[in-house]
């Protein structure tokens, strides 16, 4: 019964561990990946090889960018379509390109190991 009691002590911990690193490399919900697949699938073709590698990009930007900065981008790039004075900042800024830069690199990436 000590032993029992000890192994979950000591495992306790490490299942917690694995599921937070699980969570944070799954952080993309579904609807998301599902978008961005449609969208490459599009670009490149609607064939089951198109579909396999469009689900391995977004797999392999999700191991590279956070959640949390993809959106960033996604929204960045789609305030750079909406015209307007006010919407300049976002063609202008150092932040903002700095922000779409780290997409597009992730993007780099995952299309050299899913697509060559």
């Amino acid at each position: 019964m000590i032993r029992l009691v000890l192994l979950l002590a000591l495992c306790g911990p490490a299942a917690l561990s694995a599921q937070g690193v699980a969570e944070r490399l799954n952080d993309y919900p579904t609807e998301v990946r599902a978008d961005y697949v449609f969208g490459c699938m599009a670009a490149n073709g609607q064939s089951r090889e198109s579909l396999r590698k469009c689900a391995c990009s977004i797999d392999e930007i999700a191991a590279i960018l956070p959640y949390d900065k993809y959106v960033e981008a996604e929204t960045v790039l789609s305030l750079r379509l909406t015209g307007g004075e006010r919407m300049a900042i976002f063609n202008s800024s150092a932040m903002a390109d700095g922000i779409v830069a780290e997409l597009r690199r992730a993007q780099a990436e995952a299309e050299v190991v899913c697509f060559f």
